[in-house]
């Protein structure tokens, strides 16, 4: 019960902070928005905990996170497109205008703002395992102290 606790809490937690971000930086979002954020913050924070538990150096870690975060986000943003924007015709984004863009719903510009957003979703889900749920997450100490050094 504890897992579909932590699970469903990442995701909601996930799609209220993509939906308040969306809002702060176009003034306004949609519900699907919430849905696929929620269940990008839930992958990509699950994979980033499984990449740093690699003990394959932080460089090589946060790199790592970028690149597979960049494809989880981009493959669901694809999915969440082509279902809300094609399928069901509710508009919510047209990437039509920007450039080597896919079917209008995924382009190198987004896909490079889901790298930066990656870093932030894996350290907020450390930080949600580490004191709500009490798990032991040795990995996240370089990233507390990093201003004290």
């Amino acid at each position: 019960m504890k897992k579909i606790s932590k699970i469903f809490f990442t995701w909601f937690l996930g799609g209220i902070l993509y939906v308040t971000m969306e809002i702060l930086m176009r003034g306004y979002s949609h519900f699907s928005m919430f849905i696929c954020g929620g269940f990008c913050f839930s992958l990509v924070g699950y994979m980033g905990k499984r990449v740093l538990e690699q003990n394959i150096g932080m460089e090589k870690a946060i790199v790592l996170i970028m690149i597979l975060g960049t494809m989880i986000i981009t493959t669901l943003e694809l999915f969440t497109g082509i279902v809300v924007n094609i399928i069901l015709n509710m508009e919510v984004w047209d990437y039509s205008d920007m450039k080597y863009n896919v079917l209008g719903q995924i382009c190198p510009l987004f896909s490079g703002l889901w790298a930066l957003i990656s870093l932030p979703c894996v350290y907020i889900n450390s930080m949600v395992r580490k004191y709500i749920y009490g798990e032991e997450i040795d990995y996240i100490r370089p990233i507390e102290n990093i201003n004290q050094t």
